[in-house]
């Protein structure tokens, strides 16, 4: 395996931290490994909501003078390979890094598939797990006890959905979804909260990762004249969906789409047609003080055409907070950090994070929706940014 290494000078020269450098170059570095998608299907994920957090914190953290490991600074350096979109590397790198490499500490890959193949691996070597882009009830189900889960799961999140339609009068739904574990459960949860809302199914139709045309779903689904459309969609086809039912005229009252609507990549290739479309989000600048200062850093290194999503972007981040101050309290003691991290409520930049088991609890369901360029929370109305706009307007 070739490893990408950032050593902390590195990170250091980058930020103009030489202040710290004579400290830094004398305490021993925190080795923390992890493995990306940089190629592939996986990597607009991982490129927008994943890699570039590790970066930042890493740069911030040692242009501060390092991670605080028990009162003691220390820098990172961070160990990390291209996965490529494949399990198998994934998996492998994984098990180099905690077996033969033994890093002190790792990051988790990108998704719902990776995560469930390593989560089990990192169990077994006891390395604390926070995974910022994983859904699955089968991951909480495993009961894992060194493996925590950041997003909301699909039933909070299609509970939220479900909820919101219901409220503003939908009486209809068709879904869509993509046939692997992250489609088949979010459909799962979507059917189950669906019971008893005065909310029909009128169509549901899978598709295969990597497709290339729903054209022929859409015109179904248009044909049905359904009040909702909804779709258990990665980024290229939250896309690809978009796009295609533009190009139909499918405009439903209410258009909601799963991973990458929260991207910025999604505004800037639907332009003005992203207005009103619904998706997975839970948070953008106006949540906290934190929330904003992230952002602005976030944007400030990467430029601002490279902003951090609206989703899990944020809980990447929470994630590495929580990281933070585990080590600052207990050190790198593996098992206590396991510990620190399943008993507290954790203040983040997007709120009170509590896990239950592996679940995080704290943060409930969420909708989010695109209004005048920002991608607003909407619902639930406790944690919104901004109002919800209950019909669509037009593709443009």
């Amino acid at each position: 395996m070739t490893l990408h290494r950032r050593t902390a000078l590195q990170a250091l020269a980058a930020a103009g931290a030489s202040a710290a450098l004579p400290a830094l170059a004398q305490a021993a570095p925190v080795r923390i490994g992890y493995a990306m998608a940089r190629t592939g299907p996986w990597s607009v994920g991982a490129q927008t909501s994943q890699e570039p957090n590790y970066l930042l914190w890493a740069e911030q953290v040692n242009a501060a003078g390092g991670l605080d490991v028990k009162g003691t600074k220390r820098p990172i350096e961070l160990i990390s390979s291209d996965d490529q979109s494949n399990i198998e590397t994934c998996v492998r790198t994984y098990e180099k890094l905690m077996g033969s490499d033994k890093v002190d500490l790792i990051l988790p890959p990108w998704g719902s598939n990776a995560n469930f193949a390593v989560a089990p691996l990192a169990n077994r070597f006891q390395y604390p797990f926070l995974a910022p882009t994983a859904l699955s009830r089968r991951l909480v189900e495993m009961k894992l006890p060194y493996f925590f889960l950041l997003l909301q799961q699909p039933k909070p999140m299609m509970d939220a959905l479900v909820d919101m339609l219901k409220a503003n009068g939908a009486k209809t739904a068709a879904v869509v979804y993509v046939d692997d574990l992250f489609g088949l459960e979010n459909y799962a949860a979507l059917k189950v909260a669906l019971q008893g809302s005065g909310i029909s199914l009128v169509e549901d139709k899978s598709y295969p990762l990597g497709v290339k045309d729903l054209g022929p779903v859409l015109r179904g689904i248009q044909a049905k004249n359904p009040d909702a459309f909804i779709g258990l969609t990665y980024p290229p086809d939250t896309i690809l969906a978009s796009r295609q039912a533009k190009e139909i005229g499918f405009n439903p009252k209410f258009f909601y789409a799963s991973v990458g609507t929260a991207f910025q990549l999604y505004r800037n290739v639907m332009k003005d047609g992203a207005e009103g479309v619904l998706g997975m989000g839970s948070w953008n600048g106006k949540t906290s003080p934190g929330a904003k200062a992230y952002f602005d850093a976030h944007a400030k290194k990467f430029s601002a055409q490279k902003e951090p999503d609206r989703w899990a972007s944020g809980h990447t981040w929470a994630g590495l907070e929580i990281l933070t101050a585990a080590v600052a309290k207990v050190g790198l003691d593996r098992k206590a950090i396991r510990d620190y991290v399943a008993a507290g409520t954790h203040k983040t930049i997007i709120g009170d994070v509590k896990f239950a088991g592996s679940e995080n609890v704290g943060v409930p369901g969420t909708v989010s929706q695109w209004q005048k360029g920002e991608f607003e929370v909407v619902w639930p109305k406790a944690r919104a940014t901004a109002p919800l706009n209950p019909a669509k307007p037009a593709w443009v």
